[in-house]
């Protein structure tokens, strides 16, 4: 009988992993044939056990990067830490490549900035300023180049775009700070392992990228308060400079809270004198503007103020502009 965990594994082994981490595809098509790795993962609330979760979970237990047999035998005697930890874990895909894909959004919007993520996790998508952008077109070829003041980062952000290019500038952002049900910090060890074991086996360039975005963080700590965004968010926002547009962004995150609480956050932020970011799934939101269709969209809508601005990749690697080219309004 075929169960929710085989179900959930053997679907990512063949729609989510491939081209992606061959040795995700293993490990999650071995899941999906073992009732005995299954039993152990059926320990595991359906909210916490999603593949790249409980996958890197175990990478920060400890687990080589090594074929399913090896992979097996780490789950069956590492059995109770792997389900405590994925207790108090979840996904914080803190991707700064990203930002790639919310920069011409955030060009629209007057500096100096005041920067605040929801799902910040270790804040490293809260520095659009101190990272180096390459956009390249279909044919490999540089169509906008942006470092910042000081000269090149040591953050390169490559993404291909598609179509028209918008106009596109540095930020100046002089306040960052995030809310994270659990935030990361990045001077912590155990904090970095993480981070890097959210990164699958296979991205190549992932993890060099993050790693040299903590440096980056490191140097200047953002402003990180654990909590709800809903619980949270008013106090927060409170704190920016009175002088620095307040610009509230969502990359990601929103997918993984329950509708009805999803629908309070985006109330609240949208009530805020703010500019609000955001990318999300097509059909994840019902207020886009103007109204897109979930079937044929490609990859996430990226939105300043619930007015679409562009299709895009969901970590950034790509991005096809469908907004004006003149600053709207909220």
């Amino acid at each position: 009988m075929t169960d929710a965990v085989q179900l959930r594994y053997s679907r990512f082994a063949t729609e989510e992993a491939p081209g992606r981490s061959a040795l995700y595809e293993e490990w999650a098509q071995g899941v999906a044939v073992d009732a005995e790795i299954r039993a152990v993962l059926a320990r595991i609330p359906e909210n916490r056990r999603q593949p790249p979760l409980v996958f890197a979970v175990t990478r920060l237990l400890g687990a080589p990067l090594e074929g399913f047999p090896v992979w097996r035998e780490f789950v069956l005697l590492h059995a109770d830490d792997i389900v405590a930890e994925c207790l108090v874990r979840s996904l914080q895909t803190n991707e700064p490549l990203r930002l790639a894909a919310l920069l011409p959004a955030l060009s629209e919007v007057d500096g100096p900035i005041a920067l605040l993520e929801l799902g910040a996790a270790a804040g490293l998508c809260l520095y659009p300023d101190r990272y180096s952008y390459r956009f390249v077109g279909e044919d490999g070829r540089v169509r906008a180049a942006l470092d910042p003041s000081s000269g090149e980062s040591s953050v390169i952000l490559t993404s291909q775009v598609t179509g028209p290019l918008p106009p596109v500038r540095m930020p100046d952002v002089v306040w960052r700070a995030g809310i994270d049900l659990a935030p990361l910090d990045v001077a912590v060890e155990r904090d970095r392992r993480w981070l890097r074991g959210l990164v699958w086996p296979g991205e190549a360039g992932r993890e060099e990228r993050i790693e040299a975005a903590v440096t980056i963080a490191a140097a200047e700590p953002p402003l990180l308060v654990a909590g709800d965004a809903l619980d949270r968010l008013d106090a927060l926002a409170a704190r920016a400079p009175r002088d620095a547009t307040l610009v509230i962004t969502s990359p990601g995150v929103l997918v993984h809270i329950p509708r009805a609480h999803r629908t309070a956050v985006v109330e609240r932020v949208r009530e805020l004198p703010a500019r609000w970011i955001t990318i999300d799934p097509p059909g994840l939101l019902d207020i886009w503007t103007p109204a897109v269709d979930p079937e044929t969209w490609p990859g996430f809508v990226v939105a300043l103020d619930g007015q679409v601005r562009a299709a895009a990749d969901p970590l950034g690697r790509w991005w096809e502009w469908r907004g004006a080219s003149a600053a709207e309004g909220p």
